[in-house]
């Protein structure tokens, strides 16, 4: 399925990253455990840097932590996109997950399906380990507030 093609960024990735450690800074507190690593037009690739605090019993990241990577996927197109705005909020998010991960560098391709004036969906391909395989994908929708 194609992404919407008519779209740019009005962020880079270390201005989204600096936006997220202001309006949102428990999400890493004293560790970078997720960032975004690249944006593009119609989508972005953030990272959750999985160590021992993200992991369940048995060695696998937690399902909560990568529902948490990919709902940041979703904020930082919707932030890197639609504008700044803080107050844009998740209101759908369903997710898959297909195979363990382990620790280690986590990343959450995401792109732009729709983005109109007040929604936007996208789905993010959450890949791991060193060969890349698909962990979990997700689908979501973003509320973004109307312009003030």
């Amino acid at each position: 399925m194609p992404m919407q093609d008519d779209l740019e960024p009005v962020l880079t990735a270390k201005e989204a990253n600096a936006l997220l450690k202001s309006v949102y800074p428990q999400l890493n507190d004293d560790y970078l455990a997720y960032e975004a690593i690249d944006i593009f037009p119609g989508g972005c690739t953030v990272r959750l840097n999985a160590d021992e605090r993200h992991l369940r019993p048995g060695g696998t990241v937690s399902g909560p932590c990568l529902f948490t990577l990919a709902d940041i996927g979703g904020y930082v197109c919707v932030l890197s996109h639609a504008g700044p705005d803080a107050l844009s909020v998740t209101t759908n998010l369903n997710i898959n997950f297909m195979r363990k991960a382990e620790a280690g560098p986590i990343l959450g391709h995401c792109r732009i399906l729709k983005l109109g004036r007040s929604l936007m969906v996208y789905d993010i391909d959450i890949v791991a380990g060193a060969t890349g395989h698909t962990v979990a994908q997700a689908t979501g929708t973003y509320s973004i507030p109307p312009k003030r």
